[in-house]
């Protein structure tokens, strides 16, 4: 049996009440019992009875009085998170088996692994599986028999994802919380991983870990048609930032 420190999921949402019960649903049924977690949900203003849901469900709940973006309300949910790891999660994923345990021990392989991060069904770059399946079920299906722990499956990386984002205190204490400048969203991940491995961490993608994602649903809900202009401007401030186009960071590895 493992004997793992516990572990603050902070899920921010903006009226997706269902997404998020699905997701909170998904965590409680898919978690080890001997892997402890505390779930911090961080409410954008939502009037969809989400807050209702989380005092109901008795979980951590930050309650904010407006939408103010995806960084913003990660950085209230890691202020009070009381986790030696801390994980970032978007309310539109659902996980599966064995995902918590197997992304805890990637990120303890070693000293120097500051943040690791699941493959999925919706993603950007080396994170995304291609399969011939449609929806949360039959994923589920797939993950039961694909989530297996197996080092050989894990790539070392200088970006990851922040739909699930798992990394230690210790690289939350050296280099801080998200910019919020990225507000309200895209490019925020990006510049998180660039400070990390600049510190010297290292960053991995477990291949052999999946979850469930629906992919951006808060962000097609609320910025329908400034979608595209909001990515580019926030490549641009990362650029000017860095230096650096973060594009380069997200090339798929050639399948062998």
């Amino acid at each position: 049996m493992s004997n793992w420190a516990l572990t603050s999921i902070i899920i921010p949402t903006y009226n997706g009440l269902e997404l998020l019960s699905n997701c909170v649903k998904s965590i409680r049924e898919h978690t080890h019992t001997d892997t402890p977690y505390e779930i911090i949900v961080v409410d954008n203003g939502s009037n969809d009875g989400t807050k209702e849901y989380c005092r109901r469900e008795r979980l951590i709940l930050i309650s904010l009085p407006e939408n103010r973006g995806f960084p913003i309300a990660c950085n209230k949910g890691l202020a009070v998170a009381a986790g030696e790891q801390l994980l970032l999660l978007n309310n539109d994923c659902r996980v599966a088996p064995h995902w918590l345990s197997q992304l805890l021990t990637a990120l303890h392989s070693g000293e120097e692994i500051g943040a690791v991060g699941p493959v999925t069904n919706y993603a950007s770059g080396e994170q995304q599986i291609e399969a011939c399946l449609s929806g949360y079920d039959e994923w589920l299906d797939f993950a039961c028999t694909f989530n297996a722990t197996d080092v050989s499956k894990w790539i070392e990386v200088k970006r990851l994802i922040g739909f699930c984002l798992l990394f230690k205190r210790s690289l939350y204490e050296r280099i801080g919380p998200l910019d919020e400048t990225f507000s309200p969203g895209h490019y925020e991940d990006d510049d998180y991983c660039y400070r990390a491995v600049r510190e010297g961490f290292r960053l991995l993608i477990c291949k052999d870990t999946f979850i469930y994602h629906e992919g951006s649903a808060s962000f097609r809900e609320t910025e329908p048609q400034e979608w595209e202009l909001l990515i580019e401007n926030n490549r641009k401030r990362f650029m000017d930032k860095w230096g650096v186009d973060p594009r380069q960071f997200i090339q798929k590895e050639e399948s062998p």
